[in-house]
């Protein structure tokens, strides 16, 4: 799934190329990713794109001299691709935005379930539709972060995980967090002592920024990833063999050495819980 170091690479090249850009036409979009009517599509004919703007893992284009917004959701599945003009089209793109210099923004989704999801929207609505979303990741004071943590004590991986606490962290970012912070992913947020707070909060920072410059680099996940989807492999820092826990809708990974004193974490289909 994007994540905020990748969703912040595409609209950094997004933005470099569609600034100014004129919309020659919009659509054909999937019937389960337009999540709007109104206003119709083709409203955004003719209209100029202002920039590419990020809250979260989701992308915001406003439209110059008109209060509409198109904002997209990746979701899982989702990618944006810039066709220049010539290029080749994706067969069967789930929306597309065709410029008036003949290349096109288009999003495509694997899979049979479409996630993904595109707004047309007023700027006011836009911000409705992102309301629930809590401050930045990569901009939040630690003040603040240990507030947040502290106003509802759950487990750390879950708690960076949540886009109302945190906005643009997800299951891998989670993952390469908590590792560099050295805590484990079973920690109560609201037990974290000042230092551990200190902790989390530098490896969010550094981290996020570390897989932003690699994903600005074009690096792959085997090149951006130390931890995560990592089993079994040596941990980059003693040496021991990364374990994960697995649950239905996601896999967490971690070494038992740094993290969590030794201990391997069970999961349900395996033992009790561990912290």
């Amino acid at each position: 799934m994007p994540e905020l170091p990748e969703v912040e690479a595409w609209r950094r090249s997004l933005d470099e190329r569609l600034r100014g850009a004129t919309i020659a036409s919009a659509g054909p979009a999937h019937i389960a990713t337009l999540k709007t009517f109104d206003p119709p599509l083709g409203s955004l004919e003719g209209l100029t794109i202002t920039g590419v703007e990020r809250r979260g893992k989701r992308f915001l284009v406003p439209l110059e001299g008109e209060d509409l917004v198109v904002l997209v959701h990746l979701m899982s599945a989702g990618r944006l691709k810039l066709v220049e003009p010539g290029g080749k089209r994706p067969g069967q793109p789930a929306f597309r935005l065709g410029l008036e210099d003949g290349g096109e923004l288009v999003l495509t989704e694997t899979g049979r379930k479409k996630r993904a999801g595109v707004w047309l929207l007023t700027r006011e609505g836009a911000e409705a539709e992102n309301a629930h979303l809590g401050p930045e990741a990569d901009a939040i004071g630690e003040v603040e972060l240990a507030a947040t943590l502290r106003a509802e004590s759950r487990r750390l991986h879950s708690f960076l995980r949540d886009q109302r606490a945190l906005a643009g962290i997800g299951r891998a970012w989670a993952n390469e967090i908590l590792h560099t912070a050295r805590l484990s992913p079973y920690a109560l947020s609201g037990e974290l002592s000042a230092v551990e707070v200190t902790r989390l909060h530098e490896a969010i920072r550094s981290e996020l920024a570390r897989g932003l410059a690699l994903r600005e680099g074009g690096a792959p996940d085997s090149k951006v990833y130390r931890v995560h989807k990592r089993l079994g492999e040596p941990c980059h820092v003693c040496g021991t063999p990364l374990a994960q826990v697995d649950f239905e809708e996601h896999t967490i990974f971690y070494c038992p050495e740094c993290q969590t004193g030794g201990r391997v974490l069970k999961d349900r289909r395996m033992s009790r819980l561990l912290r």
